[in-house]
């Protein structure tokens, strides 16, 4: 907790699509998730969320670098205002702005404050330890949670508010549809086009572009998938990878081995094909 401290915002001032997505998210008990595209700030919505619960915060994020970026970006618009603390707690007597120390768990860091960044993976091992300290939990890029291990996150995590930030909710192995039990449903979502027309993102066309494997990475995704649906047929799904057998596997997966086996195949064919090497070289020639 964040006692006889309030937190307040400096600098940043809220557009009216951010506000409303705030406006929502609080109406719906403070649980929920916000679609916004790349670079329509949805870490300032993360600060004010903060700043209105004023409590004990969790940010968890994908990666090291999200995780530095969090930090400065959190200590920049969030401190501690003084003139609500009594004149005892603040011992020289000045009324000068606080700043907010912002911990840090992961990348070698174990430095766990009232408001800390963690990265998914570091979540996932300390969640037993750490999954009641924390008031608000915020997911950034939350389509990430799902996933097998993560999702024992949100499940481990007492927190009574929950944001989730992302630019894109849907999974192609549809695990998206397990979001709203773990986090909250959708509260606010706007898409490029629409602030484009409104000049918060600059005009711009969307082109898909489609690339192969290459041929270790398609060897392999095959090897995997064939592994998938060997073990589907081996527990007697019927009907192949619909969202309905992959949710009775999750659920059998914890103390059934080909369930487990299943999962851990399925999400190795998904990683190759998401993080495919030929999509890095695709993009190098589009540069």
């Amino acid at each position: 907790m964040i006692p006889s401290h309030t937190l307040q915002i400096k600098d940043l001032e809220l557009r009216d699509y951010q506000e409303q997505a705030i406006a929502n998210w609080s109406q719906a008990s403070m649980r929920g998730c916000v679609v916004l595209p790349t670079g329509a700030g949805k870490t300032a919505i993360g600060v004010r969320a903060i700043q209105m619960v004023n409590a004990s915060t969790l940010v968890v994020v994908p990666t090291i670098d999200l995780m530095e970026q969090w930090a400065e970006n959190i200590s920049r618009y969030l401190f501690v205002d003084n003139n609500r603390h009594d004149k005892e707690d603040n011992r020289d007597g000045s009324d000068t702005p606080q700043e907010l120390v912002i911990g840090r768990l992961g990348g070698g860091d174990e430095d766990i404050q009232a408001v800390t960044v963690t990265t998914y993976d570091s979540a996932y091992l300390k969640a037993p330890s750490i999954g009641n300290r924390f008031k608000l939990v915020i997911f950034d890029e939350v389509h990430h949670l799902p996933a097998q291990g993560y999702r024992t996150i949100a499940e481990q995590f007492t927190s009574p508010y929950r944001l989730g930030l992302t630019a894109t909710i849907q999974r192609e192995d549809q695990l998206h549809e397990l979001i709203p039990n773990l986090v909250g449903g959708v509260v606010f979502e706007t898409g490029s086009q629409q602030l484009s027309a409104q000049n918060y993102l600059a005009k711009h066309t969307v082109d898909r572009i489609q690339v192969n494997l290459t041929p270790d990475e398609q060897k392999e995704y095959d090897i995997n998938y064939a592994k998938f649906l060997t073990s589907l047929k081996q527990l007697g799904f019927k009907g192949g990878p619909s969202f309905y057998n992959l949710k009775q596997l999750i659920m059998i997966s914890n103390r059934n081995k080909t369930a487990r086996q299943a999962i851990l195949a399925k999400n190795k064919a998904n990683e190759i094909a998401l993080n495919s090497q030929a999509k890095m070289e695709r993009l190098q020639d589009i540069r």
